[in-house]
């Protein structure tokens, strides 16, 4: 199985509009894109279409059993934890409710594994809480590439603050200033 580029962005909080000023103007990337979003079940289909309208790459909920393509966003569904098998298949777990959440950006994060080829890139944005912070250090330890969103462009800089105490966050940026950065590291 060919390794690809992949980008894990976790966001809670703010995250629609964090989402779109993310992904609105920015070019089609050579990476698969998983978006954890703390959401219930019923909101994540708008959502998807919502990024859908503003994205230059295809967004869809994540289903079970589906192998990664370079250039789709795939959005974990509400109520279901979104884990990677072997860096190309998406598994979806219900099980428990990790730190209050489900789907877990920790979780969704920790089941990549150090890729052959390929980048792991990891995205923190806007949310309460700490949920992404142990998997942003899981990244940045198997060589992976670090991203928060900085405090100025949060709607609550939880998360993002979470991830960057841990040490492990390469960049803190804009949502706008990350998709840059994508479009550099990916080209």
């Amino acid at each position: 199985m060919t390794q690809h580029n992949i980008i894990v962005i976790g966001v809670s909080t703010g995250g629609p509009v964090a989402l779109r000023r993310l992904f609105s103007g920015l070019p089609p990337l050579n990476a698969a894109i998983i978006i954890v979003l703390h959401i219930p079940q019923g909101m994540d289909y708008r959502i998807a279409k919502g990024l859908d309208a503003v994205s230059s790459m295809p967004v869809a909920l994540a289903e079970d059993g589906e192998f990664l393509r370079s250039g789709q966003i795939y959005l974990a569904p509400g109520g279901y934890h979104l884990l990677l098998a072997g860096n190309h298949r998406i598994v979806l777990v219900e099980g428990e409710r990790v730190n209050f959440v489900q789907p877990s950006v920790n979780l969704a994060m920790k089941s990549l594994t150090r890729p052959l080829n390929g980048k792991i890139i990891g995205v923190v944005l806007t949310g309460m809480g700490r949920d992404g912070a142990e998997g942003i250090r899981h990244i940045k330890a198997m060589g992976g590439i670090t991203m928060a969103q900085d405090q100025e462009s949060c709607a609550i800089f939880g998360m993002p603050k979470a991830a960057a105490e841990t040490g492990a966050v390469d960049m803190v940026l804009s949502p706008e200033k990350i998709g840059k950065q994508l479009v550099s590291l990916l080209h």
